[in-house]
């Protein structure tokens, strides 16, 4: 099968939440096979709902979620089989030991226990937790936790990989582990979708860019498309995401 006949890793149409207001805001998305996608937007934009929506955690009040061409709402548990979701909160627990942990997330997925601990020994080594593979959570630093809560996440080796705010609370020499991690995972050919306040991080990493305000997609495309967008041939990601910002609160 070609690349173009290949369905989209993720295929949001018309998609909607609201809350006290609307959150999402009838968001159309399509993320590519094998790209590293961000997700930039002003506080409130509605990046978190719509990847909690994405990973089955809320319901959406309208609209259609496809991962690789799975209706992630009439069919769930097959969509979050080839989905690995990581909140900018770790949630593990913590009388568990990484590898109990790791062991337990991919039981939970039916991975084969040989399988499962040669994965998770893999990954601790990757995120350079392997000297405490041993020891409980509990005590781990918030970074620790984190590094731990995204091997949780890959242990299955999700076809698409969603991550919110994964780098918040990370040292330099941790966010580089992560980066490493995820940047192979994408060599590899898996597709990752992310949510960051650091832009320079998505400057860097990001194969596109979609930028979301008020819940709805205002601008996407790779750096120098973005660019183009604002006429601007050598402007800053963070210069360019401002002047886009800016451009939609002035149209509205």
């Amino acid at each position: 099968m070609r690349q173009d006949e290949c369905p989209a890793a993720l295929e949001i149409k018309g998609l909607r939440k609201r809350f006290e207001r609307p959150a999402v805001d009838g968001l159309d998305l399509h993320v590519r096979p094998g790209e590293f996608y961000m997700l930039l937007g002003p506080n409130g934009a509605g990046k978190t709902t719509t990847l909690r929506m994405v990973s089955g955690l809320l319901r959406p009040d309208e609209g259609t979620i496809a991962v690789f061409g799975i209706d992630a709402l009439a069919d769930p548990i097959a969509a979050k089989q080839i989905t690995g979701w990581l909140s900018d909160e770790p949630m593990i627990y913590d009388k568990l030991t990484p590898l109990e942990y790791l062991e337990f997330v991919a039981g939970l997925w039916n991975v084969e226990t040989a399988v499962a601990d040669a994965r998770a020994r893999d990954l601790l080594q990757w995120l350079g937790l392997e000297k405490h593979a041993d020891e409980r959570c509990e005590q781990f630093s918030r970074g620790m936790r984190q590094k731990v809560a995204l091997a949780g996440a890959l242990v299955h080796e999700p076809r698409l990989i969603i991550l919110d705010e994964p780098l918040t609370g990370l040292d330099a020499g941790s966010a580089r582990l992560v980066k490493n991690v995820l940047a192979a995972r994408v060599r590899a050919g898996g597709t990752v979708i992310m949510t960051t306040h650091i832009l320079e991080i998505a400057e860097r990493m990001a194969d596109r860019i979609g930028v979301i305000a008020g819940g709805r997609l205002i601008a996407e495309g790779t750096l120098d498309e973005l660019r183009g967008r604002i006429g601007s041939g050598d402007a800053s990601l963070e210069d360019m995401f401002l002047a886009i910002v800016e451009q939609d609160l002035t149209a509205a």
